[in-house]
C-alpha cells in the first residue's frame, strides 16, 4: 500500500488529535503500567536472578523521582537498594518500605501468557508476569505513590526510605537479614516496616501482624533390605508409609479448623510433605525386585507464633508418633529461631500501636476495605525487622483477587494495580506526616 505525503501528514494529524483528546490520568496510567511492565520483564527468577539488571532499573526510577539512591553489596553480586527521601524533621523515627527482587523459578509451558512478557490481557486488563504479586508490584507501587506525593507538592515530615533487597524467596539470609542487623539499618532510625502481605479474593485488603514459623523436618526409616516378593515385618518403606499416615491425619485435623471456618489459615500447624526419597536406583529406574533399606520423607512446617501451640508439644509428637525409634526411625528438625528468649515475635494491632491505627484509617481514607488483622501464612522478610524490635506490619493492596503467588499463570488486573498505588499514596501521606503529642495521643501534621 503507498501513501501520499499529504496522506502522511492527515494521518499524523488524527492521531495527534486523538491523543490530545485523552484525558491526562489516561495518559498517566499508561505511563504507570509502562514502568510496571519494565520491571516485570527483568527475569530476576531464582537460581540465577538478574539482580544487576533490576538494580538499574530502580536506580533509573529513583533519579527520575530525586531521591537519594544507595547501592548495597552485603554479599557480591547480590546489590540491595535502599531509596531516601529526606523528611523535614530527621530526628523523627524513620518509614521503612521493603520490597524483594527476587522471584521464584517458572515452568514456562505450563503458562497461558510468557511469565516475563507482562502480557496485559485486553479482554480482562489482567496483567501476567511472575512477581505480578510477590512481589514487584509493591515495589513499584511504592514509588508510583511517591511519584504522586511529589506532583502534588507534598513534603513529608518523617524521612522515608524504600529498599529492594534480594534472596527473600530463598531465606532472604543475605539480603534482608544481613541489613536488618547492620549499621546501615541501625543508623536510619526506623520506627515502622511495611512489608509483602497477600492478595484477597474479597473486596477487602489483608493486614498482617507476625508470621508463622517455618520449620523443616526429615523422618528417616531403616530396615533389612530383602526381595520385593516377600512380606517382611518392619520394613523401611512400611515403618515410613505409617509416619507418613499419622502426620496425614494430623494434617486434615488442622486443615478442617481453617474449612470449619474456625481458625484461619495462619493460626493452625501446618505439614506438608515435599519430598520422598526411597529405592534402589538401575540404569532404567529403580531395581524393582529389591526393598530398600533405607527411605526418607520430608516436611514443610508452619507453627504459628500464638501460646497454644506448644513447640515442647509439636516436638514430641514427632519423636513418639512421627518418627519412633521403636520402628527403627530417627528425624532431624530445622527450624528459624526467632528469637533467644523464645517469645513470639508480634506486632501490635490495637490502639497501643499507633501505626497499625494510621494505616487502618488511611486504608478506609482512600476507600479500602480492611479485613480482621492475620498472621501470615508462610514466611517474609519482616521477621528480621520485628526481630530488631521494630514494629513491622504486611499489607499488599489486592483485592478481589485470586492467590496465585508462586503459582502457574500468576497476575494483578491492572485496575487493581492503580488502585493500590492510591492506597500506599493515603498510607504514606498519614506515616510521613505522623506526629506524637506529647500527652501521649497521636496526632497528625498539618499536611494531612
Amino acid at each position: 500500500m503507498t501513501m501520499s505525503f499529504n496522506g502522511f501528514h492527515r494521518l499524523y494529524y488524527i492521531i495527534s488529535i486523538a491523543l490530545l483528546l485523552q484525558p491526562p490520568s489516561a495518559i498517566a496510567g499508561d505511563s504507570i503500567l509502562s514502568r510496571f511492565q519494565q520491571y516485570l520483564q527483568i527475569n530476576t527468577s531464582h537460581p540465577s536472578p538478574n539482580y544487576h539488571q533490576a538494580a538499574d532499573f530502580i536506580l533509573s526510577q529513583a533519579k527520575s523521582l530525586s531521591l537519594e539512591s544507595r547501592t548495597i553489596e552485603f554479599v557480591k553480586n547480590k546489590p540491595l537498594i535502599l531509596l531516601k527521601w529526606p523528611g523535614k524533621n530527621p530526628d523523627l523515627p524513620s518509614i521503612l518500605l521493603n520490597s524483594h527482587t527476587d522471584v521464584v523459578p517458572v515452568e514456562p509451558h505450563k503458562w497461558s501468557h510468557p511469565p516475563f512478557d507482562a502480557t496485559i490481557d485486553p479482554e480482562n486488563g489482567n496483567i501476567y508476569a511472575r512477581g505480578s504479586q510477590d512481589m514487584k508490584c509493591v515495589g513499584l507501587q511504592y514509588l508510583e505513590a511517591i511519584r504522586k506525593l511529589k506532583d502534588s507538592k507534598f513534603e513529608p515530615l518523617r524521612t522515608i526510605y524504600v529498599s529492594f533487597v534480594p534472596d527473600e524467596e530463598i531465606g532472604g539470609f543475605d539480603g534482608a537479614k544481613r541489613f536488618a542487623n547492620s549499621k546501615i539499618f541501625d543508623e536510619m532510625n526506623v520506627g515502622i516496616v511495611l512489608d509483602e502481605g497477600l492478595a484477597s479474593p474479597e473486596e477487602y485488603y489483608r493486614l498482617f501482624y507476625a508470621e508463622r514459623r517455618a520449620m523443616s523436618l526429615v523422618i528417616k526409616a531403616t530396615g533389612a533390605p530383602g526381595h520385593g516378593a516377600k512380606m517382611y515385618y518392619n520394613t523401611a518403606m512400611e515403618n515410613l508409609l505409617k509416619s507418613i499416615e499419622s502426620v496425614r491425619r494430623f494434617r486434615a485435623s488442622q486443615f478442617d479448623l481453617v474449612k470449619a471456618g474456625v481458625k484461619a489459615e495462619g493460626e493452625v500447624i501446618s505439614v506438608n510433605m515435599v519430598f520422598l526419597k526411597a529405592g534402589t536406583p538401575s540404569p532404567t529406574g529403580f531395581v524393582m525386585n529389591l526393598q530398600p533399606s533405607e527411605a526418607q520423607a520430608g516436611f514443610d512446617i508452619r507453627v504459628p507464633p500464638i501460646a497454644d501451640h506448644d513447640q515442647a508439644s509439636l516436638e514430641r509428637r514427632i519423636a513418639e508418633e512421627w518418627a519412633p525409634a521403636s520402628r527403627n526411625m530417627t528425624f532431624e528438625i530445622r527450624q528459624f529461631k526467632q528469637k533467644d528468649s523464645g517469645k513470639p515475635i508480634l506486632t501490635a494491632y490495637d490502639s497501643s500501636n499507633p501505626w497499625w491505627t494510621l494505616i487502618e484509617e488511611a486504608i478506609v481514607k482512600a476507600k479500602g476495605k480492611i479485613g480482621k488483622p492475620e498472621i501470615f501464612p508462610a514466611s517474609t522478610d519482616a521477621r528480621y525487622f520485628r526481630m530488631k524490635g521494630v514494629h513491622a506490619i504486611g499489607f499488599s493492596p489486592m483485592a478481589n483477587t485470586p492467590i496465585l503467588l508462586h503459582d502457574h499463570n500468576e497476575f494483578l488486573n491492572k485496575e487493581e494495580y492503580l488502585k493500590g498505588i492510591e492506597v500506599y499514596e493515603s498510607i504514606l501521606k498519614a506515616f510521613a506526616s505522623f506526629v506524637e503529642a506529647k500527652n501521649g495521643e497521636d496526632s497528625l501534621g498539618d499536611e494531612l
